[in-house]
């Protein structure tokens, strides 16, 4: 990794556990940055995409790479919306589809519409072919609408620790091609 570049880690809803694959990044190399949200049990968009911008106040953007998880990567194609910011790149695992009824249903809102607009910097979304968030076909149109290299890992549930993604080897090599 390049030393000049800052990773920061964009948890989906609930933050990402001990085992999750994020916290494994994070465990092999400290420097990089977690954004820790207020609430992580009901989600507010608008708290969401503030505070990812406080958090990169200051930043050279230009060496910013953001890794996200499920909510984390809606929160910052909306923060891209909001803001129009630009960065080095962007590793976007499991992005749910924001307008579905299942994320009223676990007191999700305010995330949709699902923003649709392409990303002004480079960006992987990985997906999978069995997420119970989201089905392949609207993988393939975020990924399309995102302007996103779209890596699809076969039947993998929502890549998380429940799926069995805990030390992900592979996800690290795909953050390694951003850096």
């Amino acid at each position: 990794m390049q030393e000049t570049t800052r990773v920061f880690i964009v948890p989906g809803m609930g933050n990402s556990g001990p085992g999750h694959w994020q916290t494994y990044f994070e465990r092999l190399n400290p420097d990089f940055t977690r954004i820790e949200q207020r609430e992580w049990q009901r989600p507010d968009r608008q708290e969401w995409v503030d505070t990812l911008e406080q958090a990169l106040t200051g930043e050279d953007l230009n060496r910013v790479v953001l890794v996200a998880h499920s909510l984390g990567c809606v929160t910052i194609a909306h923060w891209v919306e909001q803001y129009g910011r630009r960065i080095k790149g962007a590793l976007l695992v499991a992005p749910p589809d924001a307008d579905t009824p299942r994320f009223a249903a676990y007191g999700i809102e305010g995330f949709g519409p699902m923003p649709m607009k392409r990303l002004p910097f480079p960006s992987i979304v990985v997906a999978s072919q069995k997420d119970d968030w989201t089905t392949s076909a609207r993988y393939q149109q975020i990924a399309a609408a995102w302007g996103s290299e779209l890596v699809d890992i076969g039947e993998a549930g929502h890549i998380n620790t429940y799926s069995g993604y805990g030390e992900w080897p592979a996800g690290l090599a795909l953050l390694q091609g951003l850096l």
